[in-house]
């Protein structure tokens, strides 16, 4: 890979879609161009969009900015981290199985079930009055 090469992954959770870009650097993230701590000031959330670089020991190796729309908070984080992870395979093939093994490469696919029509929510339905 050569040093300024960018490298894109595209990730998805819920209804949060987020377009990340990595490249060779000192390890900076930064999502809708503010930085991680910034954006996320949840421990937890953090930990989760760094957890494929301490997977694959590649802490401090990659800048990654990264824009999300869409979604809550931890949402947002896990579209970053699938991301992250598929921009990962594209620079070295070998790190997939690593990453599969710990399971981010998994698209979490489930969402919000949609309301229908006749009910008060996707399945309750109205309260039911004999009189």
């Amino acid at each position: 890979m050569a040093d300024t090469e960018i490298i894109w992954g595209l990730g998805r959770r819920k209804t949060a879609v987020a377009r990340v870009r990595i490249k060779s650097g000192t390890g900076e993230v930064f999502i809708n161009k503010r930085p991680i701590n910034e954006y996320f000031p949840n421990q937890l959330e953090r930990l989760s969009v760094a957890k494929p670089f301490s997977v694959t020991e590649l802490v401090g190796k990659f800048d990654v900015h990264a824009n999300v729309q869409g979604g809550g908070p931890a949402a947002q984080a896990q579209a970053v981290r699938l991301g992250i992870s598929r921009a990962l395979i594209k620079v070295n093939k070998e790190l997939e199985s690593k990453l599969k093994e710990t399971d981010l490469l998994t698209r979490d696919s489930r969402m919000k079930e949609r309301k229908k029509y006749g009910r008060r929510g996707a399945r309750r339905g109205f309260q039911f009055s004999k009189r």
